[in-house]
C-alpha cells in the first residue's frame, strides 16, 4: 500500500512540474537597400572611410577617449542591411542598421526616441555619448529599455543610446550593433564597456548560445528582403555542406572585431602569404590592402574607373577571370567570376556604365603587414553563410545554394 502511495505521489509531482524548454535560435529576415548617394563620394572612396574607421576604433587606449571618427556606419556604407526592432513597452518599431563592425545599438536619427513604462534614463550612472561616422554623427545619452527583436526574443534593461542630435542617416531610426563587446570600450562616459545585444540575450536565457547567424542571397534589388540573422545558432537550411570555424586573429588591430586569418589565391597563383583582416557586414567591397590589390589588378589586367571607384574589365576579360580563392581555416571558399563582379543591372547605383563590367575588389589604401590587411564585406558574405560566436571566439563560413549563382 506505501509503495502504491509512493508511486501515485511520484507520478503526480512529475506530471505537475512545469516542463522546462531550452532555448532554442531564432531567425529574422533582413531587407538590403542601396545607399549609394553619390555626393557622399564613390563606393570605393566610402569604403575606404569606413575603413579608416573602424581602424581608429581598434587604436583607442585605455584612459582616453575615442577620436573623432570612432565609430562607423550608414553613411561609409554603400550597400546596408535593416532589421525592424521593437524598444519600449509597449514597442515602438524602429528601423536599424545591422552592423557587426560596431557593438553599440542607438535610436533617434530619424524616428525619435518614445519613452514608456520599461525606459530608464534617470542619468544616474550613465553618460552622454558621441559618436561620428565621417558624414553622419550623433550625440546623446545612455538609457536602458527593453528590447524586442522580434516575437519570443525580448531583451529587458539593455542598455541604448538615444540621440538628441544626429546628422547624415537618411530614414534610418539608428545602429543594431553586433560586434564584439570589446568595441563598446570607452563608447560611453563613465563606464568601460557595455554589454551588447548578444550578451544579454545570452545572459538572461533567451539564447542559448552567443552565436550569430548572417545569410545574405545575391539580389540587384534595393528595399528587397534577401537576408535573414539568426539569433543564438544557425539556420542549416541557408547553406550547404559543413560550417569551417576559424579563430580570432590574435593580431592587432584586426583582433578587436571579427578578426581572422586568411590567404588569397587568383587561380593557381599566390597573392599573399598569411595575412590578417575582418568580416565586416558593413563594408559594400572586398577591400585589399595595395600591394595584395596590385597584384589582383596585374593578373585581372582591370583598369580603375574613376567614376564609380571600381575596377573596370572588358567583356574578353571577363571571359579570362579566373577564380578567387580564400583560404580560411584549411578550407578554400572560391569567388568565382561573376562573384567577382557587381550585379550589372545596378550599375546605374555606382555612377556606371549600363554595359560595363565592374569589379568588387577595392584598394584599402595602404600595404599590408599592419594587421588590418583585408576587409571581407557584402561582396563575399552574399556567396557564403556566416557564424559569428562569441562563446568560442571563433568565425565560421559555409557555401550556400547560391554560392556559384551567376545572377550579376
Amino acid at each position: 500500500m506505501l509503495r502504491a502511495i509512493f508511486f501515485l505521489t511520484l507520478v503526480t509531482l512529475v506530471h505537475c512540474s512545469p516542463l522546462l524548454v531550452a532555448p532554442q535560435p531564432v531567425t529574422f529576415p533582413l531587407s538590403r537597400r542601396f545607399n549609394l548617394d553619390l555626393s557622399l563620394g564613390n563606393l570605393l572612396q566610402r569604403d575606404q572611410a569606413r575603413a579608416k574607421a573602424l581602424l581608429d576604433r581598434a587604436a583607442r587606449k585605455p584612459g582616453k577617449r575615442a577620436p573623432p571618427s570612432a565609430n562607423v556606419g550608414v553613411d561609409n556604407s554603400g550597400t546596408i542591411y535593416l532589421s525592424t526592432v521593437g524598444i519600449g513597452t509597449p514597442p515602438t518599431q524602429y528601423t536599424l542598421l545591422i552592423d557587426t563592425g560596431s557593438s553599440n545599438t542607438w535610436v533617434g536619427a530619424d524616428r525619435s526616441y518614445r519613452q514608456t513604462s520599461s525606459s530608464r534614463c534617470t542619468g544616474n550612472g550613465t553618460g552622454p555619448v558621441s559618436m561620428s561616422y565621417g558624414s553622419g554623427s550623433f550625440k546623446g545619452q545612455e538609457c536602458f529599455d527593453t528590447i524586442t527583436l522580434g516575437s519570443g526574443l525580448t531583451i529587458t534593461n539593455q542598455s541604448i543610446g538615444v540621440a538628441s542630435q544626429s546628422s547624415g542617416f537618411g530614414g534610418i531610426d539608428g545602429i543594431l550593433g553586433l560586434g564584439p563587446v570589446d568595441l563598446t570600450y570607452q563608447s560611453v562616459d563613465g563606464v568601460s564597456s557595455v554589454p551588447t545585444i548578444i550578451d544579454n540575450l545570452y545572459a538572461q536565457g533567451t539564447i542559448p548560445q552567443e552565436i550569430l547567424g548572417i545569410y545574405f542571397q545575391p539580389s540587384s534589388e534595393s528595399h528587397s528582403p534577401n537576408g535573414e540573422l539568426t539569433y543564438g545558432g544557425v539556420d542549416a537550411s541557408k547553406y550547404t555542406g559543413a560550417i569551417t570555424y576559424t579563430p580570432i586573429t590574435s593580431a592587432y588591430p584586426s583582433c578587436a572585431f571579427w578578426g581572422i586569418d586568411q590567404n588569397f589565391t587568383y587561380g593557381s597563383t599566390s597573392l599573399s602569404p598569411g595575412l590578417s583582416g575582418i568580416v565586416d557586414t558593413g563594408t559594400t567591397l572586398l577591400l585589399l590592402a595595395t600591394d595584395i590589390y596590385d597584384k589582383y589588378v596585374q593578373a585581372t589586367g582591370a583598369r580603375l574607373d574613376k567614376n564609380s571607384g571600381l575596377l573596370r574589365i572588358t567583356q574578353a576579360q571577363y571571359q579570362n577571370l579566373q577564380n578567387l580563392n580564400f583560404i580560411i581555416g584549411g578550407t578554400t571558399f572560391t569567388l568565382t567570376p561573376n562573384g567577382q563582379i557587381w550585379p550589372r543591372s545596378s550599375n546605374n547605383y555606382i555612377g556606371g556604365d549600363y554595359d560595363s563590367i565592374y569589379l568588387i575588389v577595392g584598394d584599402m589604401g595602404y600595404k599590408s603587414g599592419q594587421g588590418f590587411d583585408f576587409i571581407n564585406g557584402y561582396a563575399f558574405l552574399e556567396r557564403f553563410y556566416s557564424v559569428y560566436d562569441a562563446t568560442n571566439q571563433r568565425v565560421g563560413f559555409a557555401t550556400t545554394p547560391y554560392t556559384t549563382s551567376t545572377s550579376n
